[in-house]
């Protein structure tokens, strides 16, 4: 699933493309991505036809594009979801779900396409959510956000008794963060997943949180992380940090540091990765015997 540098790629591509342009028209190719708008595809096109887009804005994993009514159109990429700009006369994509047209996409101008294999992604028209949709006013802001509160943050995190990773993956405490970057992160701050939040020092998370800045700005200055096909940019293009990952992935690979190998365990259906000497895995508290 995209994580956050891959969404902000997409926002400033759709930011450089798609603003200030009169939407002539919206056609919807498959119902399913637009199953959020209760009234309908039809209804969703409707709304969307004659207006601008004045901003692309991102919370977290979720794009949205302001409107000049005071609404907004939101995004989420899912899986496979991709927004793509691409010329008026391109072939369609197999798996083009939803195409926006504007009204200078006849006489040379872009139009926007909503492509998605798998559709879990989706688009919706959210009412007043120019500012913020309602929709994901609970999700909270990411490392990279002006107005990240660092502080609350991490006393969040030492008041829990999850493991780190599971607390970097909670987009009610920290948005943006999935599973790669998480292990990433992890890797370079030396932590294991599995250290509970109540055992960390405020200088643990705060080195954990300045990592996952680090590692999700190297993404950025990269293109994101592009394991196939199904991630690209606006332009249809591959991100490429895939190259420049120390942890996730590299099951069986020496550690960048100490030339351990990556070690992989399950966890929450998915997978954790990272060097069992450079990040030492908790020790189980044994049970205190008593003398009867």
């Amino acid at each position: 699933m995209p994580e956050l540098p891959e969404v902000e790629v997409v926002r400033r591509g759709l930011e450089a493309h798609v603003l200030d342009r009169a939407v002539a028209g919206v056609e919807v190719l498959h119902p399913r991505p637009v199953r959020r708008h209760l009234a309908g595809p039809a209804d969703f096109a409707a709304r969307l036809t004659g207006r601008r887009f004045t901003a692309a804005r991102r919370r977290g994993k979720y794009l949205w594009l302001p409107l000049d009514t005071g609404d907004a159109l939101l995004a989420h990429l899912g899986m496979s979801g991709q927004m793509l700009v691409q010329p008026a006369d391109a072939p369609d994509e197999r798996h083009l779900r939803v195409r926006v047209r504007f009204v200078d996409s006849d006489a040379g101008g872009p139009e926007l396409r909503f492509v998605d294999q798998r559709m879990f992604g989706g688009l919706s028209y959210a009412e007043g959510g120019a500012t913020l949709p309602h929709e994901i006013a609970h999700i909270a802001r990411d490392p990279l956000d002006t107005d990240f509160d660092e502080a609350d943050v991490i006393a969040r995190v030492r008041r829990r008794t999850s493991g780190i990773k599971r607390l970097l993956l909670d987009q009610g405490l920290v948005s943006g963060v999935g599973n790669i970057y998480a292990d990433e992160a992890l890797w370079r701050a030396r932590l294991h997943g599995e250290r509970r939040g109540d055992r960390l020092r405020r200088a643990d998370v705060a080195e954990v949180l300045d990592a996952v800045r680090a590692v999700m700005t190297s993404a950025l200055d990269q293109g994101g992380t592009s394991f196939d096909a199904l991630y690209v940019n606006v332009n249809g293009e591959s991100g490429y940090f895939d190259r420049s990952l120390h942890a996730y992935g590299q099951e069986g690979e020496p550690c960048a540091r100490c030339g351990t190998p990556i070690r992989r365990v399950a966890f929450m259906n998915r997978s954790s990765y990272f060097c069992p000497t450079c990040q030492k895995p908790p020790r189980s508290r044994r049970p205190v015997s008593r003398v009867p």
